[in-house]
This record gives C-alpha cells, structure tokens and sequence, in this order.
C-alpha cells in the first residue's frame, strides 16, 4: 500500500481474495474439486471443437457457432480457475491490483462475448425454422464470421469501458475481496466513491444482459409462432428438437447472471453471490458441451461415426 500526496488515504496496491473458506483443512478438497471440473471442462470443449472440424456432416452455421461457443467457455473459465487453484494451495492469498484489473477484463470480455454469441444462435435457429428455404443462401461465411466477430468486439469494449471506470476508483480502506476472483460486485463494495461507477456499470451489464436476452426471447416469439403453423406434431417436436440444447443454455448462463449483476451493490451477499458466480464461471462452461452432445443427434452421432473411423484405422 502507499499512501497519497494528501497524506489522508492509503492507496491500495494489492488485493487479497479469500475465496471460498479460510480453513485449510478445506483448501486441498476443494482444490482437487475445482481441478477436476476444470480438466472436464477443458476436455469437453476441446472435444467439441475437434469433433466439429473434422466432422464434414457438422460443417454447418449452428455448428460454426456452437464451436465458437466453445472457444470462449475455454477463455472464460481460464480467465478464472488456474488463479483460484493455485490460491487453494498458496500461503499468499494476495493478487496485485494490475493482474486482478487484467483478470477482470479477460473475464466481462468473454462473458459479455458469450452473451452476444448465444443471441447470434438463438437467431441462427430463427432463420433454420422460420425461413428454411432461405437459410442456406442467408447464413453463409460471410456474414457468420461477422457476427461472431461482432460479438467479440462488443465484449471487449464493454470490458474495456468497465475496467476503465472500476480501476479510476480510489480503494483506501480494507483490500480484502469476499470472493474468489476479482469480480465487479466485490471490487465496488471496497470503494467509498462508486456510485457513479456503479450506476455505469449497471448499465452496460443490463445493456449487454438486456439487450442479448431481448434478442433470444425475439427470436422465439418467432420460432414459437413458426411452429405452432406446423400441423404435423412430428414435424413440430423436430424442429423443436434443435432449439432445446441451445434453450437449456441459455436458461442456465443468464439466469446466474442477472440474479448477480442486474441488483445493487448493497444487496452483495458473500455466500450468496460465490455459488451463482461458481455456475457461470466453473460449471456452465463445463455443462456447455454436455448439453449440445448429449441432447444433439447429429454430434452423437458424428461422434459415434469418428470413433468407429478411428477403431478401424
């Protein structure tokens, strides 16, 4: 710490993440949890992304997507695990300022990301059952790769914005974070002058939330009105039947998210607050490939196609 020119304020230079418990006797159990879901999550994601390039049968928009989906869930969750591992075993639970300002950037960047991304495949669906004649001259590499890389580029400036505005805070009293990654909510808690900032930074998270989730229910207010001129039951539990992974997800990741960040910053709850940020940093990403394997009949079955490719080879 240093203290100001003023002399009337100890300028925080680092902060110290206590995590989930201070008792040791828990750190070793809940570091080989959290390792464990980390290598599925990493296993499962990298699988997906393999399956999808060599699979020429999922060389299609919503698999382009659901390969980008996991890129980012690598990302993301990298941003966040490997620091709280190695903070499970370390003596020294402090982080300085700079690596906890990077890991806050990396992490709003990619979630915000997510966000955008899983709107874009909620449009993609909407285009698939809704215009199906169409879909293959409209949903083309060129306007794929746009959209994905739209996506990005919204989430990073909005990271960027945010990081700007939680790091111009002055942090003079306590440097001890209640959570297990340097998170917004926490952060703004530790500071006397975040009203402005709060209230800029609630506004960007239900813009980016808002506005993505606006999209999704738009395109199924769509697809919703799509199927119900479907006379066939069948024809309709098909079409439905490509949107219910992608639903699931969606269900999950923003229903964590918006109970965390669209609130005030008075009603942070230490206890509260770590289980639903454990879900969309640590465990949607690793249910994420899961959920399009399992309730996806084609990846099962292209799956199923390049494992018995590979035992006969």
């Amino acid at each position: 710490m240093e203290t100001n020119p003023e002399g009337n304020c100890t300028i925080v230079k680092e902060f110290i993440l206590l995590g989930f418990s201070e008792d040791r006797e828990e750190q070793f159990p809940l570091f080989v949890m959290f390792l464990v879901i980390y290598l599925i999550t990493l296993t499962g994601n990298l699988g997906m992304i393999v399956l999808i390039r060599i699979s020429t049968r999922l060389h299609l928009p919503m698999y382009f997507f659901l390969l980008n989906l996991s890129v980012i869930d690598i990302c993301y969750s990298s941003a966040i695990t490997p620091r709280m591992l190695i903070s499970f075993l370390a003596e020294d639970k402090s982080i300085s300022s700079n690596a906890c300002f990077t890991q806050l950037y990396f992490f709003v960047a990619w979630v915000c990301t997510e966000c955008f991304l899983l709107a874009t495949m909620a449009y993609d669906r909407y285009m698939a059952i809704c215009s199906p004649l169409l879909y293959s001259a409209i949903m083309t590499q060129r306007v794929c790769i746009p959209l994905v890389a739209g996506s990005c580029l919204v989430g990073f400036t909005n990271a960027a914005i945010t990081v700007c505005f939680i790091s111009s805070l002055s942090y003079c009293g306590s440097n001890v974070i209640r959570h297990f990654f340097c998170d917004t909510p926490p952060l703004l808690a530790l500071s006397s002058d975040s009203y402005v900032t709060e209230t800029i930074i609630s506004f960007l998270a239900g813009l980016t939330t808002v506005g993505s989730l606006c999209i999704i229910l738009l395109s199924y207010l769509f697809i919703l009105s799509a199927l119900l001129k479907i006379r066939s039951s069948q024809g309709r539990h098909k079409a439905f039947s490509t949107c219910t992974s992608h639903i699931t997800a969606v269900t999950i990741f923003y229903g964590t998210l918006i109970f965390t960040y669209l609130r005030p910053n008075t009603s942070y709850s230490l206890g509260r607050d770590q289980v639903a940020s454990v879900f969309y940093t640590v465990v949607v990403p690793m249910l994420n490939p899961l959920i399009y394997s399992l309730r996806n009949k084609e990846v099962k079955e292209a799956l199923w196609q390049t494992m018995r490719m590979k035992i006969c080879l």
